[in-house]
């Protein structure tokens, strides 16, 4: 049984490593082709595109959310922004209706029905080419949407372009590791852009031809992650993703390890209840990377993870079982452990070295993904935050997202 546990560690820490490499290779493969724009962009053209902000008892930031869309550096007629009532409870709907004396601003009240039947009510009112949703809690930069609409303009085949999404104001350590987290998600975004391997396409500020929609159909429930599925969609569809590494959207993040606990089991429990649900383009070569790469490593982070909390449990268990055992039959000896110490013992076995590998790897993700969120270079402190908290939390999601797709247990949206 030991020799059937090291040999799966083994197994596991290579993949990990191959992962990390493979995004790294990538980077240095396409490094050139990262370009962080400053200041304004001017378009050849400027196609009219809809904004959807679908919200649900968001009165604390929807003015914000709205005032932002209305502050970006594009042709104020060529912007049609919808907000969607998703039967909220506060004050949402009266701040939307405060917005209707803009000519290009339409509200609609609907009964709480989820965000998909929000986001798909306000699709039935668009009218113009291009289509997006922008979170009730998130912040557009200025400067976004004419950096994403370049992609369009540069390449007839893009169907859709993701922006980078930083954190908005972190004020704890939970978020300061979050902000960590984001950072190297801006890195992978990217990365997988390259690839064609982006497997979401999320809420905040995605800009979609409406061509998707029409072709493809309008945004399912999908386990709660609407923005998960229609990417899987377009991938299985071979409609083309993009990532605008300098088009910033700035969220909302959890404030506290309950409610980050939340959001994380229902998106982990969205990735792996959707590729369960597109299980048929796995490994296929006609979808590329995306079924060879980003569906297969996002499944072995999750075993990965769960595999090896398990196992420092169970170490951490044997290690003081034996010692309580050692214990009641010679007693405890506070200076015998550092009378015995002998670096000779130091544990110098191979795989000591790729968790090391690994360490390193990860935190030149996060440099990368700092730099193409921020313009700046160097670790953050903050990265300490990240390595304690999510290495202790984001086990019990992960395990638990495993449970709940046994059980076939829904997880709650907030």
């Amino acid at each position: 049984m030991a020799l059937i546990s090291s040999i799966i560690f083994y197994i596991i820490i290579f993949l990990i490593v191959y992962v990390q490499v493979f995004f790294l290779v990538t980077f240095f493969e396409n490094r050139k082709k990262i370009i962080t724009r400053k200041g304004t962009l001017k378009l050849n053209n400027y196609p009219r595109v809809t904004v959807i902000v679908p919200g649900y008892n968001e009165e604390k930031t929807i003015y914000k959310t709205v005032q932002s869309l209305l502050s970006l550096n594009y042709p104020k007629d060529k912007i049609n922004i919808i907000l969607v009532d998703d039967g909220s409870t506060d004050g949402t709907l009266q701040i939307m209706e405060g917005f209707t004396t803009y000519s290009n601003i339409k509200v609609f009240h609907k009964e709480n029905g989820g965000k998909h039947t929000a986001l798909n009510l306000g699709l039935l009112q668009t009218t113009t080419d291009f289509v997006g949703c922008l979170d009730a809690d998130s912040f557009v930069h200025k400067e976004a949407l004419v950096r994403i609409m370049s992609y369009f303009e540069q390449d007839p085949s893009t169907m859709a372009v993701t922006p980078s999404l930083v954190v908005h104001n972190s004020k704890n350590i939970i978020q300061h590791a979050q902000k960590i987290e984001y950072h190297m998600s801006v890195y992978f975004k990217k990365m997988l852009g390259f690839l064609g391997g982006i497997h979401v396409t999320p809420g905040p500020l995605t800009i979609f031809r409406k061509k998707v929609f029409n072709d493809l159909g309008h945004y399912h429930q999908a386990h709660n992650t609407e923005d998960m599925e229609i990417a899987y969609r377009m991938q299985k569809n071979h409609y083309k993703i993009e990532h605008c590494n300098d088009a910033y959207v700035y969220t909302n993040t959890p404030l506290t390890v309950k409610k980050l606990y939340k959001q994380r089991l229902r998106w982990i429990y969205g990735f792996i209840n959707n590729s369960i649900d597109y299980k048929n383009i796995l490994l296929k070569r006609q979808y590329g990377n995306f079924s060879f790469f980003t569906i297969p490593s996002g499944i072995i982070s999750i075993f990965a993870a769960s595999f090896l909390f398990g196992k420092v449990v169970y170490n951490l268990g044997d290690f003081l079982y034996s010692k309580i055992i050692q214990f009641h039959t010679v007693g405890f000896n506070f200076l015998n452990p550092f009378n015995n110490f002998d670096l000779f013992f130091l544990n110098t076995q191979s795989f000591i070295f790729l968790i090391i590998m690994i360490y390193i790897l990860v935190i030149f993700s996060t440099v990368i993904g700092r730099n193409l969120a921020e313009g700046t270079w160097g670790v953050s402190f903050h990265v300490v935050y990240f390595f304690s908290i999510f290495s202790i939390i984001a086990p019990f999601w992960l395990m638990r997202a495993i449970y709940n797709t046994a059980i076939s247990k829904k997880p709650s949206w907030r």
